[in-house]
């Protein structure tokens, strides 16, 4: 049964001034996949995912989102996102966890409308994908925050789409919750079909869950199976990332790779 492509990146370039930061990307994401983009800071990786979301245009090549020009897409509610939100969320922020949840919901609402029972019932269904129910009404800056995360992809969810980006999240979440979060995402993946694009520095971890890697360095220098990347000698990786990687311990039973 052949795999429909959500997203598809033909020739993609794109510069800031003069230097080039993404060139020549040739990258489809397939329904059902888990994928990690990994690769050094500075490597293109956050400006991919703006060139995908439609925050930024690119220089040369095309973006394409379930089939249709990015520059005609309009069905932004199949595409959850989640940013980096829990090592910069404002603690004091004056909102409960359902209303962060439910903020979600805003782009499918028309002009003026009001929350209502139905969405709220949304927001609580989000919110027991994930486990939170239960802090439904507590403000969202009391939680840690691997459970902020939680919320967060709950909002991302909310919407029911069919592919979530999600740009380092693991960032500024406990190390002992990390592992809890990947389980998670395994489970989004797998038990609701929804397709997942993961930035991360976390070599090691992320080729543990996802079912493929990409790694880039401003192009793709790697597009394959996760158990394929696990192949990868450190000297291959050194090639691949540009720099030399060390060794790292995961959890204690994972090794992984990180660049310095």
């Amino acid at each position: 049964m052949k795999q429909n492509a959500i997203v598809e990146m033909k020739d993609l370039s794109f510069k800031y001034e003069k230097e080039w930061v993404v060139k020549d990307v040739n990258l489809s994401i397939y329904e059902g996949q888990f994928l990690g983009l990994v690769g050094p800071n500075g490597s293109g990786k956050s400006t991919l995912i703006k060139l995908m979301l439609g925050l930024s245009k690119p220089d040369v090549g095309s973006v394409q989102l379930y089939g249709e020009s990015i520059k005609k897409f309009d069905k932004w509610e199949e595409i959850g996102f989640v940013s980096q939100k829990a090592n910069s969320f404002n603690s004091g922020f004056p909102a409960t966890v359902i209303e962060v949840v439910k903020s979600g919901l805003v782009s499918r609402m028309g002009t003026f409308s009001f929350f209502n029972r139905k969405h709220k019932e949304r927001a609580m269904e989000a919110l027991r994908t994930v486990e939170m129910e239960e802090y439904a009404d507590t403000n969202i800056g009391e939680l840690s925050g691997g459970q902020q995360q939680r919320v967060f992809i709950a909002r991302a969810l909310v919407s029911d789409p069919s592919l979530v980006i999600l740009d380092e999240p693991t960032v500024g979440v406990d190390a002992k919750h990390v592992t809890d979060f990947y389980n998670l995402l395994g489970k989004l993946n797998k038990e609701k079909g929804i397709t997942l694009l993961m930035v991360t520095h976390d070599i090691g971890t992320i080729t543990d869950h996802a079912t493929h890697v990409v790694c880039m360095n401003k192009t793709i220098h790697f597009h394959g199976h996760s158990d394929d990347y696990k192949e990868f000698s450190e000297e291959d990786l050194n090639q691949l990332y540009g720099h030399a990687v060390q060794q790292l311990s995961h959890n204690h039973d994972h090794s992984g790779v990180s660049h310095s």
